[in-house]
């Protein structure tokens, strides 16, 4: 941490600084909705599912997926679907490989599934991982958000993590919780995204955002607020 910045531990310290390494990851209840499902041919019905992410790796499992009694699950190097009793409905190695990535091309239910495990991994597990090894973060300009300057970070990802896009921006208020997250989507013809996160709850001591809203970043910077591409309810979060 000593050549990390400033800013780096006081986030950290914020959302419950070392905290998450007694854990093995987290779950939480989600709701999702937002425009980019339609778009992509891969409506989700708005019903609870379940998000289940290790820290350490890149895992997650989401139930139901699907049909009520299926489940995903996620790894960089392979997906599955399965239901109740195990079978596997579908699967996919390389999942990343296998997006066509122009803006209005359809999404199968692997490509979602893909999607959604490495979506639910980065929102689960950032920004506490930002002080492992390889990830390299440096301090970048403040910007103005409902009346605060929200300090700001870039992130370059390891190699090899899976996530919208290797390089990530990290915007946090003034009480060092992260308000905003900027990224590119690379599988989606690397669209600008500005994504907001709020309504923070206290989990063992660690923080965690319960609002999570995504829209359409803008070439100025903005967010585009009449195109909301998706939104994440989440609740009754458990560490495990």
């Amino acid at each position: 941490m000593s050549n990390q910045p400033a800013l780096l531990k006081e986030a950290l310290d914020a959302h419950g600084g070392d905290r998450w390494r007694e854990y093995k990851g987290v779950a939480s209840t989600i709701i999702s909705g937002g425009k980019l499902w339609g778009l992509k041919g891969a409506q989700i019905i708005p019903t609870p599912r379940r998000a289940t992410s290790e820290f350490r790796r890149q895992w997650t499992r989401v139930a139901p997926f699907g049909e009520p009694d299926w489940t995903m699950t996620w790894t960089p190097e392979h997906i599955d679907i399965t239901d109740g009793q195990g079978a596997v409905i579908a699967q996919r190695d390389q999942g990343r490989d296998a997006f066509d990535r122009s803006y209005d091309a359809p999404w199968d239910p692997l490509n979602l599934a893909y999607f959604n495990g490495y979506a639910m991994w980065t929102y689960h597990s950032f920004p506490f991982v930002f002080a492992e090894p390889g990830y390299a973060v440096r301090e970048i300009e403040s910007i103005a958000y409902e009346g605060e300057m929200l300090r700001g970070l870039s992130v370059r990802l390891p190699e090899g993590i899976h996530s919208h896009s290797r390089d990530q921006r990290f915007y946090f208020g003034p009480d060092g919780l992260l308000r905003r997250h900027d990224y590119e989507v690379d599988v989606w013809a690397n669209t600008p995204a500005a994504h907001f996160l709020s309504d923070y709850v206290d989990v063992n001591g660690l923080k965690l955002p319960q609002r999570r809203r995504v829209f359409a970043r803008q070439s100025d910077g903005r967010p585009d607020w009449d195109f909301s591409l998706v939104t994440i309810d989440l609740s009754n979060y458990t560490l495990f």
